[in-house]
């Protein structure tokens, strides 16, 4: 009897007051034992209020009725599909909202809803994917800062092929700990492109040269991870990242040679694997025999350049004189000895191809120097003594008025 009194009574009732005896209504349903008489009776109000035109009636509803398991099915699916307002706690927390619901919630919703939806915890992949393709940038936001999501690594490609410019979407996505070697060199793949398109509208840079200095930056983070994964195979092999790679057409000799050159041999082997169709242990054993017979062979059929094989036993040649192989977590870094020594083996061979590795070594070798030299500055100022002074830099006659109108339209 009492429901069918609040029915009358709601009729002619203020919205506050409406709102607040939806409140008690709901919490009735989800803490009071009822009969079956009163249960079907207060469904029946419960179903009401649905109807109400006032939306904090709604709201108020959905918030006693969000986690409660024993609402009714169709007033937690009506409640779902309302205005954000409303839909907003039951989409954050119902466990009444099967995946094929979440997925349409997420498609038809607004931002406010999508990014609800993204913060569930144990957010299944289905429903995940659905936000990290056609989710605003705020949903997509909650989605990777969201732990317990199924955010695997096709969500998360879709995430950064859509925000990768953004900042704080890279940022949400580095914080994660699960994340693969082919997402970790597309996040420095995005922020090398970020970069280059804002140097772009500055004019700072030539388009050739923003480009080179933009992969040659994209080739050492990837070293860096290499040299830091925990994901290598049991061999300890990169194959991930290499693998990676090779699917977007940056597994260049250029990278390969810089790894060398780097002290990392493995991506070199896991290359080798990848492009031959080897085994790693005999993939191995070639390497390590780089002046043999064996060892052409196998470059060739990874498809290499056959005038850098010179270059490449040279570079292998060098890490076996001087053995600057980095130990595991240390940071890898080009190594000017290496260099030097590459250099003197190939210097004497002619051709257009060796000219051109010859111009890259030079770049290595002059970055190689300008790392030893941070390094070293590092290390005076860490140890109380005067680090290196540089002379301050010059004055530059420039446009302060045209550089914020250019930094603004990038922001």
């Amino acid at each position: 009897m009492i429901f069918r009194e609040f029915l009358v009574w709601a009729q002619s009732a203020p919205a506050l007051h409406r709102a607040e005896g939806a409140s008690a209504l709901a919490r009735a349903w989800a803490e009071t034992e009822l009969s079956d008489e009163e249960r079907s009776s207060a469904e029946i109000a419960l179903t009401s209020l649905l109807d109400d035109p006032t939306a904090s009636v709604r709201r108020a509803l959905a918030i006693e009725l969000a986690g409660a398991a024993s609402a009714p099915a169709h007033v937690i699916a009506a409640l779902a599909c309302d205005q954000s307002e409303v839909s907003v706690p039951v989409l954050t927390r119902s466990p009444l909202l099967s995946e094929s619901q979440l997925c349409e919630a997420a498609v038809v919703g607004d931002v406010y809803a999508r990014a609800a939806i993204a913060l569930r915890p144990g957010l299944p992949e289905s429903v995940a994917w659905t936000i990290a393709d056609c989710g605003e940038r705020e949903a997509v936001i909650s989605l990777a800062v969201n732990l317990t999501a199924a955010t695997t690594e096709p969500v998360l490609r879709r995430a950064l092929e859509r925000f990768g410019d953004d900042g704080e979407m890279r940022e949400a996505i580095l914080a994660r700990g699960d994340l693969s070697d082919a997402i970790r060199c597309e996040l420095v793949d995005a922020t090398a492109r970020a970069l280059s398109s804002f140097m772009g509208m500055t004019g700072w840079l030539s388009a050739e040269r923003m480009e080179r200095a933009c992969r040659e930056s994209v080739d050492a983070g990837a070293i860096e991870i290499a040299a830091s994964s925990a994901s290598a195979t049991e061999t300890g092999l990169p194959f991930d990242l290499v693998r990676h790679k090779r699917q977007t057409g940056q597994l260049t000799p250029a990278f390969i040679l810089r790894a060398l050159l780097s002290g990392n041999r493995g991506i070199l082997e896991a290359a080798l694997c990848e492009l031959a169709g080897y085994a790693p242990a005999r993939v191995s054993g070639f390497v390590s025999a780089w002046s043999g017979a064996g060892f052409g062979a196998l470059y060739t059929k990874a498809g290499l350049p056959p005038a850098l094989l010179p270059v490449f036993r040279a570079a292998l040649s060098a890490q076996d004189q001087y053995g600057l192989v980095y130990a595991p977590g240390q940071r890898p870094q080009l190594s000017r000895l290496l260099i030097d020594a590459t250099i003197r083996s190939v210097e004497s061979l002619a051709g257009p191809e060796l000219g051109r590795v010859m111009a890259l070594l030079q770049r290595l070798r002059a970055e190689a120097a300008r790392s030893e030299a941070r390094v070293l500055s590092s290390e005076l100022g860490s140890n109380g003594e005067v680090g290196l002074r540089l002379p301050a830099p010059m004055p530059l006659q420039i446009d302060l008025e045209a550089l914020e109108a250019e930094i603004a339209r990038a922001a």
